[in-house]
């Protein structure tokens, strides 16, 4: 058994900067206390307002923010998000969460052979997972 949760990389993100009209795909990286991070292969300047959207779960995920920090990585650049409004974090973690339950329901079902509904997959996960899931008040 894995001792810790691995990171859903895979969860598509969309985001909008302030005076563009169209929104930019790309993957969440993590959710942390105050935010998020992904990569895009566009650099941010610091202090661009941003709009997230997050589609995987329904109703989508939606945050303003303001981009804190841009780092190269790579060919890419690592983008870090601090949210305007502070009770968008909660909404935030509880989309990570979703997330990845939804990872461990593929794992499952790619090595065990096991087709779980969501729920099933939920109850496993929190099983599991929910005790050492990174609690980002803590960090």
């Amino acid at each position: 058994m894995r001792s810790f949760i691995r990171h859903p990389s895979d969860i598509p993100i969309e985001y909008m900067v302030e005076n563009q009209h169209d929104s930019q795909p790309d993957k969440l990286r993590d959710v942390s206390f105050g935010g998020l991070s992904f990569q895009t292969d566009h650099a941010l300047a610091v202090d661009t307002p941003i709009h997230i959207r997050i589609d995987t779960v329904k109703p989508p995920f939606e945050a303003d923010g303001v981009v804190v920090w841009c780092q190269p990585s790579g060919q890419r650049f690592l983008i870090g998000i601090e949210f305007t409004h502070k009770e968008d974090v909660f909404l935030a973690r509880m989309v990570e969460q979703v997330c990845h339950i939804e990872q461990y329901r593929k794992e499952v079902l790619l090595n065990e052979g096991r087709e779980l509904t969501s729920q099933e997959a939920a109850r496993e996960w929190i099983h599991k997972y929910a005790e050492i899931f990174p609690n980002p008040e803590q960090g």
